[in-house]
């Protein structure tokens, strides 16, 4: 009796060995980032040197890292990880690189555009011209408006002296009063009209310098983003004029 039930024992025990073998492989498998699987783990870091450890290696935590079998063969590839700082300013990274790639990709078009349309200087003053045409247009109504409007004062003026010290009356002060307010408002337009004209100038002006640098064989693309021109300078707003009859 003795005898089989040693034999038992023996048994078992063998069986379980058994399962404990089988079972550490799929373990190590399942967990290649654990140590004592048996791997191998190396990367090369920022100065060049190349590390081996049976564990993950923290100075390589921010690249990959190739876990190796024994036999030198790659297991598996481990992925960098990063800390929550490390993250937002790599993402920052890929954002600003991806605005630059964007920029240039704009500036590479913008200047093929432009040699298209000017293909010489002619061209280009050509139609700087038509651009000025309408805004030159626009001042040239607006002074000729002013000059009606001075025209139309003068009577009314006239009139009003004869009611000095006196009640003037409702009719010629509405009269006034409207003249001020569309003078006024032609030399509002006549501001506005003069920082359009300069406007588009400058516009031009930043065009034709960078034109003339790819018409002398510059890469399109090679000068950069395009600058924006800066605004005209802002001009004050005229003040209403006061009427000169009392009333």
């Amino acid at each position: 009796m003795g005898t089989p039930r040693r034999a038992l024992i023996a048994l078992a025990a063998l069986a379980a060995l058994a399962m404990l073998l089988v079972a550490s492989p799929a373990s190590a498998q399942a967990n290649p980032n654990a140590a004592g699987t048996g791997g191998i783990y190396t990367c090369t870091t920022d100065q060049g040197r190349r590390l081996t450890s049976d564990r993950p290696i923290a100075e390589c935590r921010h690249k990959e890292q190739l876990l190796l079998n024994r036999d030198g063969s790659v297991r598996s590839v481990i992925p960098p990880t990063y800390t929550a700082e490390e993250r937002a300013e790599r993402e920052a990274r890929e954002r600003r690189a991806a605005e630059l790639r964007a920029a240039q990709i704009d500036a590479v078009r913008r200047d093929r555009n432009l040699l298209a349309r000017f293909p010489d200087e002619e061209s280009h003053a050509r139609a700087r011209e038509q651009a000025l045409t309408s805004v030159r247009l626009a001042i040239a109504a607006t002074e000729r408006r002013m000059k009606e409007l001075e025209a139309e004062r003068v009577p009314l003026l006239n009139e009003a002296e004869f009611y000095v010290g006196k009640q003037l009356p409702m009719k010629i002060k509405l009269l006034l009063d409207a003249n001020d307010a569309s003078r006024a408002a032609q030399r509002n337009a006549a501001a506005t009209q003069a920082a359009e004209l300069e406007r588009v100038n400058k516009i031009y002006d930043v065009e034709l310098e960078r034109l003339r640098r790819l018409w002398e064989g510059a890469p399109p693309g090679s000068l950069g983003p395009i600058p924006a021109p800066e605004p005209a300078a802002s001009r004050p707003r005229p003040a209403r004029a006061a009427s000169t009859a009392s009333p």
